[in-house]
Parts: C-alpha cells; sequence; structure tokens
C-alpha cells in the first residue's frame, strides 16, 4: 500500500480522532442518541439545526433492529447499508444535501453494531429481512439501497431479493464477491484475512479486536493514516463531517467488534447467499481510484458481475471521501431506467496494474 508522503501528511489530521468524546446528548451505549444536521426538515428543531433521533423495532423472533431516519416521509426513501465496522449514523454528514436532493435517508444498524442485537452466524441475504422489517415499520414501499464498503453486497441482496421495493442501488467503495481470488488478495490481512482464516468465531473476534481495538483505538491517532488519500485527510480537517462522525465512531462500536466480525464471516465466503445476477434495477457502482483500503480492481469486477451496471471511477477521492458523491450518483440512477441487456458502462479508464 503507497503509504509514504500521504500518510506523513495525514498525521497531524489524524491525532484529532485520538481526542474524539462523545458529544452531547450522547449517551455511552448511544441508546436515546440525538444528531443534528443543518438545515429545517419535518423532525424537531434545536437552535435552528434539525433534531433526528436514534429509533428502534423489535422483531418476531425477539430481536431488536436500531435505525435513524433523515428525512422527510414523502421523499424518495434511501436505505443506507453502512460499512464493516460502521452504523446507523454513518449517512449523517449527507442528510442536508440528501433533503435538498429530495431523499430521505434511514441508516440501519446491522446485528451487533449500534443498538442492534447480536445475531451470530448471520449470513448476508439473512440480513435482508431486517432492512424491509424497518422500512415497512416506516411505511416506505419503494426504495434506494446503498451499500458502502462492506456494506455494499447487502445493498445488493436486498435488489436481488425483493426486487419490486427496489428503485436502484449504489455501491460505493465496496468489497466485491470474495470468491474471486484477485480482489481477496488486495484486502488488509489483519484486519480481514486474520478474521476469515480463525478457526473459529471467538478466534475471529480476538483477531478483529487485535486489528481494531475492542473499542476501535487503534483507529485512532494514525491508526488508519496508511489507508488515507489525501481527499480523505481532508474530511478529518472538516467540522461538519467531523461532528457527524464522532457520533458515528462512537455506535459503530458500542457493541466491541461483535458486528464486524460477523460481517467478515458472512463476506469470507463470498456472495453465496444471494443471486447477484438476477438483479435488475439500475445499479452504479462508485469508486475512487485513489482508495487505499479497498482497491478499486474490486469495482471492476462487480460491474462485470451485475447486468447492465454502471461503473463510475473517479481519480482523486479515497475511500472515505468518495461517499460525498453518492447523493449525486443516487439522483443520476433514479433518472435512468433499468436494461438488462447492456454491459457495464464505464465513466474512467481501467485500473493500470
Amino acid at each position: 500500500m503507497p503509504a509514504g508522503c500521504a500518510a506523513a501528511r495525514s498525521r497531524l489530521a489524524f491525532r484529532s480522532l485520538a481526542d474524539w468524546t462523545l458529544g452531547p446528548g450522547l449517551d455511552a451505549d448511544c441508546s436515546g442518541s440525538v444528531h443534528e444536521a443543518d438545515a429545517a426538515g419535518p423532525l424537531g428543531r434545536c437552535g435552528g439545526r434539525q433534531r433526528v433521533e436514534d429509533q428502534t423495532i423489535q422483531l418476531a423472533d425477539g430481536r431488536t433492529v436500531g435505525y435513524a431516519d433523515y428525512g422527510a416521509a414523502a421523499a424518495t426513501a434511501v436505505l443506507w447499508c453502512h460499512g464493516g465496522p460502521g452504523s446507523r449514523a454513518e449517512p449523517a454528514h449527507l442528510a442536508p444535501q440528501a433533503r435538498r436532493a429530495g431523499l430521505r435517508i434511514v441508516g440501519i444498524d446491522r446485528p451487533g453494531y449500534g443498538l442492534s442485537t447480536l445475531q451470530s452466524g448471520r449470513t448476508i441475504a439473512g440480513w435482508v429481512p431486517d432492512a424491509v422489517a424497518v422500512a415497512d415499520h416506516l411505511g416506505i414501499g419503494q426504495f434506494v439501497a446503498v451499500g458502502i464498503s462492506t456494506g455494499g453486497a447487502y445493498a445488493l441482496a436486498l435488489a436481488a431479493a425483493v426486487p419490486a421495493r427496489v428503485l436502484g442501488v449504489v455501491v460505493c467503495c465496496a468489497m466485491t464477491d470474495m470468491r474471486w481470488p484477485e480482489g481477496r488478495a488486495t484486502m488488509s490481512r489483519p484486519h480481514t484475512h486474520a478474521v476469515w482464516d480463525a478457526p473459529d468465531r471467538a478466534a475471529a473476534l480476538a483477531a478483529a479486536i487485535d486489528a481494531h481495538g475492542e473499542d476501535g483505538s487503534k483507529l485512532r491517532a494514525d491508526g488508519m493514516a496508511a489507508g488515507l488519500a489525501p481527499s480523505d485527510v481532508a474530511l478529518f480537517r472538516d467540522p461538519s463531517w467531523t461532528n457527524e462522525a464522532t457520533a458515528a465512531f462512537q455506535a459503530m462500536f458500542a457493541q466491541g467488534l461483535e458486528g464486524f466480525t460477523d460481517d467478515r464471516l458472512a463476506d469470507g465466503p463470498g456472495w453465496v447467499s444471494f443471486d447477484v445476477t438476477a438483479i435488475r434495477c439500475p445499479v452504479t457502482v462508485l469508486h475512487g481510484r485513489s482508495d487505499r483500503i479497498v482497491n478499486v480492481i474490486h469495482a471492476y469486477h462487480t460491474a462485470e458481475l451485475i447486468p447492465g451496471a454502471e461503473l463510475l471511477v473517479l481519480d482523486d477521492l479515497g475511500h472515505i471521501s468518495i461517499t460525498t458523491e453518492v447523493v449525486p450518483a443516487i439522483g443520476n440512477l433514479l433518472r435512468e431506467q433499468p436494461d438488462p441487456g447492456k454491459k457495464p458502462r464505464a465513466r474512467s479508464s481501467p485500473p493500470v496494474s
């Protein structure tokens, strides 16, 4: 990984992460937390800023699913499948932009993250009923699915499993099917391979904790520096992004590395629990060529797997900064009609090997 100069340049900015603390009104276990986003909306206001309360539903099997609803009920719904690690609060920084675009983002905690009950042994497709239950609870019929990094597979599983509900998918900075050896080989050994290769779940959890720190502490300070593109570093200098990221960081590690471990155990075997070739809605595969966490070759492979997918690779963006392009990508996608007979359309040159 070409850390070099970029890692050195990011060191100063990343020291601020080591001082992240819980913000006002945010409990240590993340329950009852409040996010504030610029711009007015249908929810309550506080000091001129919109307040978004975290909420939960209980499923028939007794499990709890946590979610955060950012937007108006009449807007086009977007179910946000967060990264790994991640949480329902991950899209908070995009909420004002999304509302201006007529979108309602709903972030959902996967099992073992944030407010959602742990579910060991889960699969990628096995999470689909959780997301649908949240949509049903909110009175959402059709929606766009967005998947970030690890969450890309979960967004695609939604499109494959409930095609009548999914208007389209944006797969952003996402890992591809891990049955593809070339893509699998690019992933971090301590953060992914050590978990995949563990003999049992207990050993996998121990490997995840060793890589991240039980509360994510190893991702603070210089822990992620080598994985950041210069455009990622710039986000950490933006207070509007950093304020929302603080809440998201706490929520993603509210249950330690339990959720992350189960994410890795679910994607290690590859996309075996759903059929990606069955997807018929519009799909945009969005990636930054400067991504140092999930190599851009993942995007090219995913676009080849999905009928009619559009591939959009942006040269200067990295794993985190590419998320700033999600809202425009959703807008473009909603203006398109599905054409399963088309081959992937690329708006960039192929990766240079």
